[in-house]
């Protein structure tokens, strides 16, 4: 919005100002003092001003405006101050809403209705007049500030939706590209430690061989359990399991990591803290993991000290290494293929960190990383707490101001009534329909009850309070809550057709018992007709429009999943292309060469172990020079199996959702393919609808069954589409579908179909 928008409304509310007075005087001939027009004007241009600050500082603007009214509303007639005073301090009210939180706003709407409940009962005392002025002065202000806050809301998540849309397409993008950097960083870090281990072991036992002949023993049973180890690696490469279960915790893995390097005749002094799981502890265990293979590979023997200190703002990750002893061998060098220290900054960045190396003073060499550190943790702290207290001791102070000339001035005249007026039990029965209405989503059943309730009261206040004024206007102002209650259902479903007849009959019951209890000389059947046919066009109106909201939110809604998940299919298919075409070449290259390891070292052939060990590592960096080469043209991306899990909940949670996927033991490592891809696609579309609510689906295997659970995806179990498309999938292979009221949704997939054997099956996955 421009400057100019914002002084729009001020000068229109000027302009109908101007309008009451002095331009209603003006038409009847009467002419205002120049003392009272001067008055006026300069109230006027306080109020514009301060009107068009109201997005910067609403605050200041709604007490600024009020305060000018209020002053302007003594010398001047009565009239001259109607218009600014209600809807310009409605408006400033309404700007409070939309800017600040909601404990603001009722606190500021609050204090602005007792002040002026307080300053009229000052002056006039409780019973001389009906109030009836102040109760739809409280209600305005109950409506700006309702309507501010659903705007600030409707924002928010309009923000929210925008921003997710945004990171999805993004993803989009981004997900193959990162997969292939992952891989290619694994794939290095798991032949630059395990690989370099054998090769470095084994040219220590050949230079010792003559001194220490059982040192090639140890190199050659170190050698083929390697080997193996680098099998099982890189297949955790070529399909991360998406569960975390069963993993020791991160600060035991680098003691693991540490003791292995010790056993490989390295002297590392370590100093660990406790990590979080998650993606800092990955960097970090990537890090150190990298900064001791380049020791053990260019400075055998050099003393080294590994420190993570895990604090609230950051976590220091420091490896630094001595000068390697006189006379080592390096039998390591020339292993490497210059990509370690970009993957060691890229693993820092990933986590939101820097990373630095270089040499040290005493000659040995130093790798320093900055990552986050734990969490900050949103409770509300000591200077939020005292900001509340100040801004209740200054509304406070604000509503009590009117009570202090009663303190000083005795009144020689008091109040000549004794009865509480109208005014005060209409306020009482509005802040009743209020609290209802605060209470429609928790419960809206009793809150339906208990408004529909104090709508009968109404009349009976008005007898009561000896209400004097329009007869039909306080059976209205009962109605508005209802209205607003039936708005809020958003769909006919929740609006129950019961709910709207039972409205109709209160309202019209009760606007036909305030009409004619004030002796109207017509019949009661017309007024009950005109009673029946306001209420009931009021509250269909009211539900037509929660309705037609429903429906475009919906509609929007709708319309944003089905971006996500077009975005989402796309990113996973692309990344899995990713994985696949590096998994084959994987396949032919380095896994060959390193079973070739595992058999020379089985035979005892330790000069041709080192040297299978060597042609690993340069088959490996073969294949990282040719990880970038060519990318997987669209009519050959694959479908996802449950080997791509973790590519789907990486892209959920860079939309904004966590996800959170176990798989247990039981699930079979071989599945039937039409099995592999319809569990795949059920979590698919269950993580689809638009929710930031967290998930966690769970596989297990039962017997012939495979089972996967999710939890967190009540919008999903919701959805008649979501369910028609999980049966159509699951009931064609045999399986059952089934959810509970809480939005759990449970599959079962038979692991082998009547009539088909496991050949087809393998026919279809090679496929």
């Amino acid at each position: 919005m421009t400057r100019t928008d914002d002084r729009l409304l001020p000068v229109l509310l000027i302009c109908a100002q101007a309008l009451v007075w002095p331009g209603a005087w003006l038409v009847r001939g009467t002419v205002p003092s120049g003392a009272s027009l001067l008055v006026w004007a300069l109230v006027a241009g306080v109020v514009t001003a301060a009107l068009a600050l109201r997005r910067t500082r609403p605050v200041l603007a709604l007490v600024v405006t009020a305060a000018a009214c209020a002053l302007g509303a003594g010398p001047l007639p009565a009239g001259a101050m109607a218009v600014l005073g209600t809807a310009g301090v409605a408006l400033a009210l309404f700007a409070v809403a939309v800017a600040r939180d909601t404990f603001t706003t009722v606190l500021c709407g609050a204090a602005l209705a007792g002040w002026q409940l307080l300053q009229d009962i000052s002056l006039h005392g409780l019973s001389d007049r009906d109030g009836l002025d102040l109760v739809l002065t409280a209600l305005l202000y109950a409506a700006a500030c309702g309507a501010g806050i659903r705007v600030r809301r409707a924002r928010a998540t309009r923000r929210t939706a925008e921003r997710r849309l945004r990171r999805a397409e993004a993803e989009r993008h981004r997900l193959p590209a990162a997969e292939r950097r992952r891989m290619e960083r694994e794939l290095h870090d798991v032949s630059a430690h395990h690989l370099t281990a054998v090769v470095v072991t084994a040219g220590a036992a050949l230079g010792l061989r003559e001194r220490r002949p059982e040192m090639a023993d140890e190199a050659l049973a170190f050698a083929a359990e390697t080997g193996r180890e680098v099998t099982r690696a890189l297949g955790a490469v070529r399909g991360p399991a998406p569960s975390r279960e069963g993993r020791p915790s991160p600060d035991e893995r680098l003691l693991d990591l540490v003791a292995g390097f010790r056993r490989l005749g390295q002297e590392v002094d370590c100093e660990i803290d406790p990590l979080p799981e998650g993606t800092l502890a990955d960097a970090a265990y990537g890090i150190v993991r990298e900064a001791l293979t380049n020791v053990a590979r260019h400075a055998p023997g050099a003393r080294t000290r590994v420190v993570c200190r895990h604090a609230d703002t950051r976590t220091d990750i420091v490896v630094t290494s001595a000068a390697p002893p006189a006379g080592a061998a390096a039998h390591g060098t020339g292993l490497g293929g210059g990509r370690g220290t970009g993957f060691l900054r890229s693993r820092a960045r990933e986590a939101g960190g820097t990373l630095s190396s270089g040499p040290t003073q005493a000659g040995g060499w130093e790798v320093r990383a900055v990552l986050p550190g734990r969490t900050a943790s949103a409770a509300e702290g000591p200077e939020t707490r005292g900001y509340r207290a100040a801004q209740l001791v200054a509304a406070a102070g604000l509503v009590l101001q009117p009570l202090l000339p009663a303190l000083i001035i005795r009144a020689d005249a008091t109040s000549s009534g004794t009865d509480v007026s109208a005014g005060v039990l209409f306020a009482l029965l509005a802040a009743a329909q209020a609290v209802a209405l605060l209470w429609l989503r928790r419960s809206p059943l009793a809150a339906r009850g208990a408004l529909l309730g104090l709508a009968l009261l109404w009349p009976v206040a008005m007898a009561a309070g000896d209400y004097t004024g329009p007869a039909a206007l306080p059976p209205a102002l009962s109605l508005m809550a209802t209205c607003a209650a039936a708005a809020a259902a958003h769909t006919p479903a929740r609006l129950p057709l019961a709910f709207c007849l039972a409205a109709v009959a209160a309202h019209a019951g009760a606007a036909t018992a305030a009409v004619h209890g004030r002796g109207t000389a017509a019949p009661a059947w017309a007024v009950a007709a005109c009673a029946v046919a306001g209420a009931a066009a009021a509250v269909g109106a009211a539900g037509w429009c929660g309705a037609l909201r429903g429906r475009r939110e919906k509609a929007d809604r709708g319309e944003r999943e089905q971006r996500v998940a077009a975005w989402t299919e796309e990113a996973v298919r692309d990344a899995w292309a990713e994985r696949r075409r590096i998994a084959a070449g994987l396949e032919t290259t380095v896994l060959a060469r390193t079973a070739d390891v595992v058999a020379e070292a089985e035979a005892g052939r330790l000069e041709a172990t080192a040297e299978r060990a060597r042609e690993a590592l340069a088959a490996m960096r073969a294949l990282l020079d040719t990880v970038r080469e060519g990318e997987a043209e669209p009519r050959l991306r694959p479908q996802p199996t449950l080997q791509a899990l973790d590519l789907l909940a990486q892209q959920c949670g860079a939309t904004g959702r966590d996800v959170e996927i176990h798989l247990t033991d039981r699930v079979p490592e071989r599945l039937p393919a039409a099995v592999d891809l319809a569990a795949y696609s059920a979590a698919e579309t269950l993580l689809a609808p638009e929710d930031e609510t967290p998930a966690r689906l769970r596989l297990d295997a039962s017997g012939t069954d495979l089972l996967l659970s999710a939890t967190g995806v009540a919008r999903a179990a919701r959805s008649a589409a979501v369910r028609e498309r999980l049966s159509a999938r699951v009931e064609a292979l045999g399986g059952t579908v089934t959810t509970d009221p809480q939005g759990t949704v449970l599959l079962s997939l038979p692991l082998r179909r009547p009539g088909t054997d496991d050949a087809a099956d393998e026919t279809v996955e090679e496929r």
